[in-house]
């Protein structure tokens, strides 16, 4: 290959392609005959959630999907905000680019886990990109960039190992400075919460500080670490403990076997609400929420793929020392419990913790307006 045609080549893979969700009728078509034709499981009476997914909440939430959700809805919404494509590293990225009318609004880059996606971030969009029209100071306004996790939704299937936080983070550098932004911020929930803290390991010279709603820092076994643990941080290790053995079978399964789940997701639909479904928990959001964000690993084949950020994760390699970059964090009441000494021994410039007693997980949508303040406090002094 010659010089001049590996240059063209370059270009063409950085090119920036505007990008629209078209979902052909007859993958919706076929999503109703899948659904219609489900076999569904038996329970022991009165199990409830002991083992599980019950029974009655996938098929309450199988019954709305087939003749009340509306995914065309859902579709349009989405399309109401620029989205664009474009090839980072061999791998396609999708998101949204969605830039504020104030002129000197801040870039920011806000970064989703599993089993959400951008649908996490829908209801902070025009609120912090344009504040003016929603009782806030336009000089906290934000340019948003929304990118789906490679592996994840309209970004793709991965095509090849290695897809860590660190290469997703050299990519998020690589993103950003395609989009003329040299000097941003990050924000990140749940996968989004391990991959924004990397960005600035990666990009220090251009991250300005790192928001994130968990920091996922855990006891080394030093028992010297929990000499003097506070009864509140007690509290919260004895919840870690609790998530762990009775919520962390997914963790578990994706970190060392996600290709074998995944056949039966990508066949049925059903199963793979029931997978999604059992972190975004019964009543903590809506229930269009749910449906949305399942709809966009079933409609595009994307569940082995997003597991195997997990597998990924957990076969990486570690980067040494703690992140440097200014590091905030807005913790939500029923939410992962992030504990400061530890997070303090793996980020050593921790500017902001602020804890809440409203929201959980999925902040961005339970309690839209809380996490905006928080992110508007926040980046106020690194503009």
């Amino acid at each position: 290959m010659t010089n001049t045609t590996s240059a063209q080549s370059a270009l063409a893979a950085a090119e920036i392609r505007p990008f629209t969700i078209d979902i052909p009728e007859a993958d919706l078509d076929d999503l109703q005959r899948r659904l219609a034709r489900t076999r569904f499981t038996q329970e022991l009476p009165g199990a409830g959630w002991d083992y599980g997914m019950p029974l009655d909440f996938v098929t309450r939430l199988v019954d709305y999907w087939k003749d009340g959700y509306d995914w065309r809805a859902a579709q349009a919404r989405l399309n109401s905000y620029p989205q664009f494509t474009t090839e980072i590293d061999g791998q396609n990225v999708h998101f949204l680019h969605v830039r504020s009318p104030e002129p000197d609004a801040f870039p920011l880059l806000l970064t989703h886990g599993w089993p959400g996606s951008i649908v996490e971030f829908l209801d902070v969009i025009e609120p912090l990109t344009d504040p003016r029209r929603h009782g806030g100071d336009p000089s906290t306004a934000f340019h948003l960039v929304i990118p789906s996790v490679p592996g994840f939704g309209f970004s793709g299937h991965t095509t090849e190992r290695g897809w860590d936080k660190t290469r997703i983070a050299k990519a998020w550098a690589e993103l950003m400075g395609r989009l003329g932004y040299e000097r941003y911020g990050l924000h990140g929930n749940d996968g989004g919460s391990i991959i924004s803290p990397e960005v600035g390991r990666v990009d220090s010279e251009h991250v300005a500080a790192v928001h994130v709603t968990q920091i996922f820092s855990f006891p080394s076994g030093d028992p010297a670490e929990m000499e003097g643990l506070s009864e509140e941080d007690q509290a919260g290790l004895q919840r870690l403990q609790w998530f762990w053995e009775k919520m962390g079978a997914f963790n578990q399964l994706q970190s060392t076997q996600p290709q074998t789940l995944a056949h039966a997701l990508a066949d049925s639909p059903v199963g793979q609400l029931a997978w999604n479904a059992q972190l975004f928990g019964e009543g903590a959001v809506s229930d269009d929420f749910i449906l949305t964000n399942v709809m966009i690993y079933w409609l595009t084949n994307t569940a082995a793929s997003s597991a195997r950020f997990y597998y990924e994760g957990s076969h990486g390699a570690e980067p040494e020392g703690p992140t440097t970059v200014p590091i905030g964090l807005a913790a939500f009441a029923d939410d992962f419990i992030s504990i400061r000494r530890f997070a303090e021994r793996d980020h050593q410039n921790i500017v902001q913790w602020n804890t809440y007693d409203v929201g959980g997980h999925y902040s961005a949508h339970q309690v839209p307006e809380v996490l905006v303040g928080d992110l508007r406090e926040f980046f106020r002094r690194f503009r």
